[in-house]
């Protein structure tokens, strides 16, 4: 840990980008302050150790980087996936389920260090700062935070490099990408620049994880995934730790061609936002969640659970992981998890997924109930005159 030199101290949460960067040494500048440039491995697949030597060329006092893609896995996606979460239909949530882990580990690495101060680089228009700042007010209402976004005179990109070019920041000579991107684990986010524009077809070349269901290959995969207490633990027949589970699943459905979304979403501000996602892992984890809760939840669990559903991914979304109105959805949702086990085996085909078999001791399906054949006595036939009767008794009432 950094000396104790009588200076402020601050805990930024770093990626090593631009932005973070120029908040890096403005920290420093304008604050006087002992900077720990603190970076989550949550699954991005970036070089940390430049990550590291960059935040120490910039003048961080001490570099913090840690690996929590098994916490991230099992902790984050593994929860989602069981409350089957999906925003306005569509997203699945891969940038919401990251931060409240990030924010979480920034906010204890400030205890520990004796920091007075978080800060993060997300902007004063997004999401991120929500979730950020909800999740340090969660683990310690005390904390001080910086939001330099809203508060310094920065006001375009341009400036920003100017002010990385003055301080002696490196500025990647590389040809500008016309959008911006996040990754982890669990999915990538492209959103801005030309894709402001509702017009424009995001070009294939931007995708990092999928191919095109026109490019994938023309011989289909077959795939089981096999769940205990409503979580993915085989895959095809092999035991993976969650991580492994959700990494291999996101080549083989990638390559497949599955995972791709376009979305206009609802912003925590109330502006639209449009996003392109690649959560091809995310995506067969919740096909094959959903078959297998759909024989072994009764009608009644899966109705409760569907109805809860935009309330529940709405939490995650806004950055309220960690409230007391999340935490009781959660415990609902993982109490209907029990009997969810068992295995579905899929095939994959440019694009689409198609169930091939639905295997569990818990299945509430019976063949010898609903056949159309001889049931041998199991069901009697005469029992749904009087349950229709009844049905239709409030009906008849009104007449």
């Amino acid at each position: 840990m950094a000396e104790n030199t009588g200076k402020t101290k601050i805990v930024l949460a770093y990626s090593g980008g631009l932005d973070t960067s120029v908040i890096l040494k403005w920290l420093i500048n304008t604050y006087n302050a002992d900077v720990t440039a603190y970076c989550s491995d949550v699954g991005q697949k970036e070089d940390l150790n430049a990550v590291r030597e960059k935040a120490f060329k910039t003048g961080a006092a001490e570099v913090v980087i840690e690996d929590l893609r098994e916490e991230f896995a099992l902790n984050y996606i593994f929860p989602a996936l069981r409350g089957n979460a999906l925003y306005e239909g569509i997203y699945l949530l891969g940038t919401s389920i990251a931060r409240p882990l990030i924010a979480k580990r920034q906010i204890e690495l400030a205890s520990q260090t004796g920091a007075e101060y978080v800060a993060h680089g997300a902007t004063g228009k997004g999401n991120d700062q929500v979730r950020f700042e909800l999740a340090y007010a969660a683990v310690n209402p005390k904390i001080k935070v910086i939001a330099p976004w809203r508060i310094w005179d920065i006001a375009s990109r341009t400036e920003l490099i100017d002010y990385a070019s003055k301080n002696g920041i490196a500025v990647p000579v590389t040809k500008e990408k016309p959008y911006s991107s996040d990754r982890n684990l669990f999915h990538i986010s492209y959103e801005g620049g030309i894709l402001e524009d509702l017009n424009n077809v995001p070009d294939e070349s931007m995708f990092e994880i999928t191919v095109s269901p026109a490019n994938a290959p023309d011989k289909s995969e077959k795939v089981e995934i096999s769940y205990e207490n409503g979580n993915p633990v085989y895959l095809n027949g092999s035991k993976e730790t969650p991580f492994n589970i959700i990494e291999k699943l996101n080549i083989i459905a990638g390559r497949n061609g599955i995972g791709r979304a376009d979305v206009v979403e609802t912003r925590i501000t109330g502006m639209k936002s449009r996003g392109i996602y690649e959560t091809p892992a995310g995506t067969l984890l919740q096909f094959t969640h959903r078959a297998l809760e759909a024989i072994t939840l009764t009608g009644e669990e899966i109705e409760l659970k569907d109805s809860l559903l935009p309330k529940y991914s709405k939490l995650i979304y806004e950055g309220s992981w960690f409230s007391p109105e999340f935490s009781a959805l959660q415990s609902m949702i993982d109490s209907t998890q029990k009997n969810v086990r068992g295995s579905i085996g899929i095939e994959l085909y440019k694009g689409n997924i198609k169930i091939l078999y639905r295997k569990s001791d818990k299945s509430l399906y019976s063949e010898s109930i609903v056949t159309f054949e001889d049931d041998k006595g199991s069901y009697s036939q005469k029992d749904a005159t009087g349950f229709i009767n009844l049905k239709a008794l409030r009906f008849k009432l009104r007449k």
